[in-house]
């Protein structure tokens, strides 16, 4: 299969203003918080042309000419042989120059073989070690992509993909049709409940649970088209931790004891990340923050993390040759006793 080059929407996005309303606000918050190492994460997230996505394949699809055209391109398996928890039949592609491949349409009744995503969503998903048959819940799954790659890594016994939106919750559906076969329809359950109400509704029921919150998120906020609308999301930015932590108190009573939730982000802000794990830690007695330094030593590979100010988990930074990102994980334990 060979790609040419189409005037996709992705590319169309590269013409696309900086919105200085929002660089001006993310520049005073993120010298403090980053240091020096916002410098080149300004550049890579301000530069669109540099942006890439990853390649992960549909395992109920397997796209083999698309494989034969990616070796040629150079593009290489990301992570495979480092981690401790990888799945063989998660299949996910990278390069380290900038391409781009564009996207399948949707097709009722026809699986896609591939989806396109930022290389870092697939850390979550990794740091949940999802095993067959277990229970798992995705409490904030739109638009599907970590669904899809949890469904690469494993199958569980009962999949709960919910989303709150219904917008989003149609988008969610259709990524599942197009991804998954009729038949493990079966396991899954799409809902669009406030999450923060799922483990009132559904407590200690799930085995992992993952909360993908929502979030400033850094890469679209930068390049609002209306200004108005931008500084009106700036100015309710401090309620999003208070929807954050809410949304893991709830994730934490559907979780069974002995059970592990990963939360994540794609934002730098350290009041959405670190903040919000710190503020959870300070108030369940039973949730235990797990070590991910491991991780970060096997995936320095392909991800540059955030060198300090990173006490509960790991935030992956934009970087030159690993414009992956920005991405914060956090894994948690709820103890058994």
């Amino acid at each position: 299969m060979v790609f040419t080059r189409l005037k996709t929407q992705s590319e169309r996005k590269l013409t696309k203003q900086i919105c200085k309303v929002v660089l001006d606000h993310f520049d005073k918050q993120y010298i403090k918080e980053l240091g020096d190492s916002w410098i080149t994460v300004r550049d890579i997230l301000t530069s669109p042309a540099c942006w890439q996505h990853a390649v992960l394949f549909n395992r109920f699809n397997y796209p083999f000419e698309l494989e034969k055209d990616l070796h040629l391109k150079r593009y290489h398996t990301l992570l495979q042989g480092y981690f401790p928890y990888y799945p063989k039949s998660l299949i996910c592609y990278v390069s380290r120059t900038p391409g781009r491949i564009p996207s399948e349409r949707h097709q009722f009744g026809k699986l896609k073989g591939y989806y396109l995503l930022n290389a870092a969503s697939l850390l979550p998903v990794l740091a949940l070690e999802l095993q067959n048959g277990e229970r798992i819940l995705d409490m904030c799954a739109a638009p599907g992509g970590k669904s899809i790659a949890l469904l690469q890594c494993a199958y569980p016994g009962y999949f709960h993909c919910n989303e709150y939106d219904s917008l989003r919750s149609r988008w969610l559906k259709q990524t599942l049709e197009s991804f998954i076969p009729q038949p493990m329809t079966n396991i899954i359950k799409v809902s669009e409940l406030d999450g923060r109400e799922i483990g009132d509704i559904q407590p200690e029921i799930f085995d992992k649970v993952l909360v993908d919150a929502p979030c400033s998120n850094d890469r679209s906020w930068l390049f609002s088209s209306d200004t108005q609308k931008a500084s009106y999301r700036l100015s309710r930015r401090k309620e999003l931790p208070i929807i954050q932590v809410e949304l893991l108190r709830s994730a934490i009573k559907a979780l069974r004891p002995g059970g592990s939730l990963v939360y994540s982000t794609c934002t730098l802000s350290k009041a959405e990340n670190n903040d919000v794990i710190d503020q959870i830690l300070n108030s369940h007695n039973n949730i235990i923050p797990v070590d991910m330094k491991e991780m970060a030593i096997v995936g320095s590979h392909d991800f540059t993390f955030a060198p300090s100010g990173q006490e509960y988990g790991l935030l992956v930074l934009p970087d030159k040759g690993k414009v992956w990102g920005p991405m914060f994980v956090a894994k948690l334990k709820k103890s058994i006793s």
